[in-house]
């Protein structure tokens, strides 16, 4: 089965400016493409300046999710990557998230992949995934599911802000098992090549700090170099200003340096 095509919000370089690298950033639970890519706006470094100011070379793709039926209250449907049965404990009926997750997924890997073809001359290198909160556990799930061709062995990087990680406990086969999906790769490659940001806010009063370290161990685990940044305000968001501040710097230090060849 193909995979379902989603709506992107497109933000293009600045004027002048030659198209280098492509953030493919996956907005919360409940937001659309086009609201996301408004309100992150709203975020700065300590000099004002958002990260599309920061970094005028990235192309930033913005998708939305489908609406999905909530199992719980099943007359209504709204903007999710995956259901849940419960937003604070994700293992109570975990099963339910499988479906929408490996869709979501599907998804977002035909999105890279048309990405990396059409737009940065086949390098997987200048790709950069992210996401806050389901977005980033779906950015999170999509990297350990992308299969790159022969001589690819990392992606840009991986950006998570107040992720939580669906699925916990498992080894990095059994994670990928549970969604099933085809053109899996074998091996961790690609995860361990991979460098991986998360940053959450201490005083998140929806995914608790403690889901965010689960998921930097989780990776870690996985063999991925994973950057962490706590902070002690900044609620359910992007923390901001450190929190910008730490994201372009790790950015050019690990994706673009690196990229530049």
């Amino acid at each position: 089965m193909s995979p379902q095509m989603l709506h992107c919000r497109i933000t293009h370089p600045r004027d002048g400016q030659m198209h280098t690298h492509t953030v493919i950033f996956l907005h919360g639970r409940g937001d659309t493409a086009d609201n996301f890519s408004e309100t992150i706006n709203d975020s700065t470094d300590s000099h004002g300046r958002t990260l599309q100011d920061n970094l005028p070379s990235v192309r930033w793709v913005f998708p939305s999710s489908q609406l999905r039926v909530l199992a719980r209250w099943p007359v209504e449907s709204i903007s999710q990557w995956f259901d849940t049965w419960d937003i604070c404990n994700l293992a109570d009926r975990e099963e339910l998230q499988q479906p929408g997750l490996k869709k979501s997924v599907a998804s977002i890997r035909a999105i890279a992949e048309q990405e990396v073809a059409r737009h940065l001359g086949g390098r997987w290198d200048r790709l950069i995934l992210a996401g806050i909160s389901q977005g980033g556990a779906t950015a999170v799930h999509t990297l350990l599911n992308l299969n790159l061709p022969s001589g690819h062995t990392r992606l840009g990087g991986l950006l998570g802000f107040s992720c939580r990680f669906p699925f916990p406990g498992r080894t990095l086969a059994e994670t990928r098992a549970v969604l099933g999906l085809d053109d899996v790769p074998e091996h961790d490659q690609v995860v361990r090549n991979t460098p991986v940001m998360i940053q959450h806010c201490t005083n998140d009063p929806l995914v608790r700090v403690e889901i965010g370290r689960q998921t930097r161990d989780t990776l870690q685990r996985f063999g991925a170099p994973v950057t962490w940044r706590e902070y002690p305000r900044g609620g359910h968001w992007i923390q901001s200003p450190d929190g910008i501040d730490d994201s372009v710097a790790w950015l050019k230090e690990h994706v673009f340096a690196a990229g530049e060849s």
